[in-house]
């Protein structure tokens, strides 16, 4: 049977797969249906009733649990709303508005960010929305490409921040070397209020058994005299409920003042109930982990599953590979120039709905149209399996055209 009628029988499986983003699976949702049971009481440990306004910063036992996950002092948390993005998007609004401590409004003048890519597009499109020009910066295996980091920035005034997702990355799976760290918290700036969005969303979501880890950038800052530099974000989106998490801003003594200054006039506090009973649940460092572990149970056979059938059918197809992440969420897949965004529509067509080609590049735009990402969290281990031979199937019908 050829490719061609492989793929139209492949077809006529009327699959309806939804792999366009990283979800959890319902499965991995259920590990924290105790969050529904965790408030006998509503008052926090020193007292607070939790269902009043107030804690702009948070409880005092959830920045201790945040404090504690990111080998951070508890002083410099903040815990605010149910999703980290929307902390990275309030430090972007804000320091357009008001600028960082000690300088002028962004807004003032034009603004650039670097961006490494492939990466995350909600990075991309908040910089979209605001205006923010981005520029490119490939990613090697230990980082991003440290040479034109380092060039651009100490060039060009106008690039006042870089995303960098430093664990497990979004779509590649990259681990920043220390190399990386201390180079990122040393180089010298153009720009003297550059920040670095330190989105450090999959610190704890290993696939693997063997748990990388990342140097803590805010030391490093600090150590190179530049203690302001990074903002750290993280949140308990997929590690508990992803759509009812809560969501942690780390960073220096003076830009938590700075944050918590401009946040007093967007908001009188966050759910702390919500604050609560994760702290409830979560309890410590000990505890996170073991629930991960748990996560990792269910997740590794979906991946391992997805690199079966990739190696099975496209292993001795040139040009295409793909990654084979440690942790985080998402497989890139690499097709040969110009075969991505046929592929996503075969796909499509098979009942497969995949993130837009282009998606992991600032303005949608994939130069090469050669990466797919592959979310193969939330269907079910045999859908996958399925899913990912319809892949395979349809990027080698997208390269016989």
């Amino acid at each position: 049977m050829s490719v061609a009628e492989q793929y139209q029988a492949f077809k006529q499986l009327g699959l309806k797969l939804d792999m366009s983003r990283g979800k959890p699976a319902p499965e991995q949702l259920d590990l924290s249906n105790v969050l529904a049971e965790a408030l006998p009481a509503w008052h926090a440990a020193d007292g607070t009733d939790a269902r009043n306004y107030g804690g702009t910063v948070g409880l005092p036992e959830a920045r201790a649990l945040f404090a504690e996950l990111l080998d951070v002092p508890a002083a410099q948390v903040v815990v605010d709303s149910s999703a980290s993005l929307s902390l990275m998007h309030d430090v972007i609004v804000y320091s357009l508005l008001n600028g960082v401590p000690g300088h002028a409004p962004w807004v003032r003048e034009p603004v650039t960010f670097l961006c490494p890519v492939p990466g995350y597009d909600r990075h991309f499109a908040i910089c979209e929305a605001r205006g923010i020009k981005m520029i490119n910066v490939p990613m090697h295996d230990d980082g991003p490409d440290m040479d034109l980091v380092e060039k651009l920035v100490a060039e060009d005034a106008s690039i006042k921040g870089m995303w960098v997702v430093p664990k497990y990355s979004n779509p590649g799976g990259v681990v920043f070397s220390d190399a990386v760290v201390r180079r990122l918290a040393a180089m010298k700036t153009a720009a003297p209020d550059f920040r670095l969005l330190w989105d450090d969303a999959y610190r704890f979501h290993h696939l693997g058994e063997h748990k990388l880890a990342v140097a803590n950038i805010l030391d490093a800052c600090a150590e190179a005299g530049n203690p302001d530099r990074a903002f750290v974000f993280a949140s308990s989106s997929k590690i508990t409920w992803a759509g009812s998490g809560v969501a942690a801003l780390a960073a220096s003594p003076a830009n938590i003042a700075w944050w918590t200054r401009h946040a007093g006039f967007r908001s009188i506090g966050p759910d702390k109930i919500n604050q609560l009973r994760h702290v409830r649940c979560l309890k410590d460092l000990p505890t996170v982990e073991a629930l991960m572990e748990r996560h990792r149970q269910l997740l590794k056979p979906k991946f391992d599953a997805v690199l079966a059938q990739f190696q099975e059918h496209l292993g001795d197809v040139p040009g295409v590979s793909w990654t084979q992440p440690q942790g985080g969420y998402f497989i890139d897949l690499v097709t040969p120039e110009g075969a991505a965004k046929r592929t996503v529509a075969l796909a499509r067509e098979a009942g497969i709905t995949l993130t837009p080609a282009g998606a992991a590049f600032p303005y949608g735009v994939d130069p090469k149209d050669s990466h797919i990402r592959i979310a193969p969290s939330f269907p079910s281990l045999a859908e996958i399996d399925q899913a990912a031979r319809g892949i395979a199937l349809s990027l080698k019908v997208a390269l016989s055209a």
